[in-house]
């Protein structure tokens, strides 16, 4: 289990473009950061350079005792604003596999699929599942994999009221074992976070309230 993040002097280019430069981010196994700003400043940019797949241009990101590498591999989730999933398979098929891939076992994902009222659509194909039922679909990969960090990419979009309360007891339930959250978003969480505003690079970065 990932007990810190941390994340030091960190610059990250896009196309030519910094995004920013110079952030900082400390998180304990139990906290939740949000991540805010406008459009194209480089929120998921970051969440991708924590999971591994945008390299940083400069600064650390670092996981405590646990190797870059291993935290990447087997502690951390991305959960992006795209799902990813195969619209031809069955919501079953596609949790069972993610599930599995992630180190999570079948009651596992069967536990996440009734926490999140799935259990009666399993069967439907992905595509037959409406844009509400396919984030609660990817939400449950999280629920049934044993991953302490959760990045997750605007999670509540697009849950109406009740699921965004239902998730962020999940959350909470998340945090309270130990794990640790960083989201990007637009909506403020339903849940403490901290939050972590991300500007142009000629702006300061830094954690509010502290």
């Amino acid at each position: 289990m990932i007990a810190t993040l941390n994340i030091d002097d960190l610059a990250v280019r896009r196309g030519g473009r910094l995004l920013f430069s110079g952030l900082n981010l400390r998180l304990q196994a139990g906290e939740a950061a949000a991540l805010v700003g406008r459009n194209g400043a480089g929120k998921t940019t970051l969440l991708r350079a924590i999971a591994g797949l945008v390299e940083p241009e400069a600064g650390r990101i670092g996981f405590g005792e646990i190797d870059p590498s291993d935290a990447r591999a087997d502690h951390i989730h991305l959960a992006g604003h795209q799902d990813g999933q195969k619209p031809a398979r069955t919501a079953w098929e596609e949790l069972a596999f993610w599930t599995r891939w992630a180190g999570g076992t079948k009651h596992a994902a069967r536990d996440a699929a009734a926490a999140l009222d799935l259990t009666r659509l399993l069967d439907l194909e992905v595509r037959r599942l409406s844009a509400g039922q396919r984030r609660r679909l990817s939400l449950a990969r999280l629920l049934a994999s044993p991953r302490s960090l959760w990045l997750l990419d605007e999670p509540l979009s697009p849950l109406d009221a009740g699921w965004r309360v239902r998730f962020g007891e999940m959350m909470n339930q998340h945090l309270a074992g130990g794990g640790m959250i960083v989201a990007a978003v637009h909506d403020p969480l339903p849940i403490p976070a901290r939050p972590l505003e991300i500007a142009a690079p000629e702006d300061a970065f830094q954690e509010r309230g502290e």
